[in-house]
């Protein structure tokens, strides 16, 4: 029998879908279907064991989503729709987009940046909103890889400012499209430093298995952040770090995690 949450979830998303949004841009890179190395031994018990997982074609955004991108969903659809949960802390000082003269508008100098201080609701219907949903870990991570076992998205050489954002202040972000070098195997930019990112994965011990409810909707728990922050130093910037937070706490954004979307149907985008 679907419970009252997953059938609540599924009429969200399928509203928001039904949503006006803008047209489908350019920036998002295939990747293809196969099975590549997820996970490594001789690391943090979490990321262990190396084994091999089976993901099919998607499709998944360039860059993180930006403020001017979050903000203009939340000039469409609301802050905070009657019963859902909380999207964005815009209370929070370390937020970027405010309401000025009734309109959701990032600050200045950071329209471009990745949106910080958005929670797993937001992330999740603003991706809906784009007909899009969130990647799992796994899609998460062969973006990040590919199929070499490589630790970081550009290969095997260590981390660099010209690689990645990371060992910066608090909240000291920095555009996602600035750093091509640092790319993946498949061109997806900005995955390590910056922003770690929400997936729809509920934290479970490897090995991933997409069929054993982990990818639930309606599933409690941690879900899985992927990635590493601005704020984080080199040793912490490996596409096999596994972190976790709590989707429903009650400050649910965070000034270290932003987004993207990613999608199975055929966008067509490259």
């Amino acid at each position: 029998m679907i419970s009252v949450r997953r059938l609540a979830l599924a009429l969200t998303t399928a509203v928001l879908a039904a949503l006006p949004a803008p047209a489908a841009a350019d920036g998002v890179m295939l990747i293809q279907a196969g099975a590549f190395w997820m996970g490594r031994d001789g690391g943090p018990p979490e990321e262990a064991p190396l084994h091999r997982v089976y993901v099919r074609d998607f499709w998944i955004d360039r860059h993180k989503v930006t403020n001017a991108e979050f903000a203009a969903f939340l000039n469409a659809t609301g802050l905070r729709p009657p019963g859902s949960p909380r999207r964005y802390d815009e209370d929070d000082e370390d937020a970027r987009i405010r309401l000025r003269d009734g309109r959701w508008i990032g600050d200045a100098g950071f329209e471009g940046h990745p949106a910080v201080e958005v929670s797993w609701f937001g992330a999740r219907d603003y991706c809906a909103w784009k007909g899009r949903r969130l990647p799992t870990e796994a899609e998460w991570e062969k973006a990040a890889r590919g199929e070499d076992r490589r630790p970081y998205p550009w290969g095997a050489t260590p981390p660099t400012p010209e690689l990645a954002v990371f060992g910066r202040p608090y909240n000291a972000t920095d555009r996602g499209d600035r750093r091509p070098l640092g790319r993946s195997p498949s061109g997806v930019e900005d995955l390590l430093g910056n922003l770690r990112e929400w997936t729809s994965t509920i934290l479970r011990p490897y090995p991933y298995n997409s069929g054993d409810g982990r990818e639930g909707l309606g599933g409690d728990g941690s879900v899985v952040v992927r990635g590493a922050s601005h704020d984080d130093p080199a040793g912490s910037l490996s596409v096999t770090r596994r972190r976790s937070y709590d989707r429903r706490g009650a400050a649910a954004g965070h000034h270290h995690v932003g987004f993207r979307c990613a999608t199975s149907e055929d966008l067509g985008g490259r």
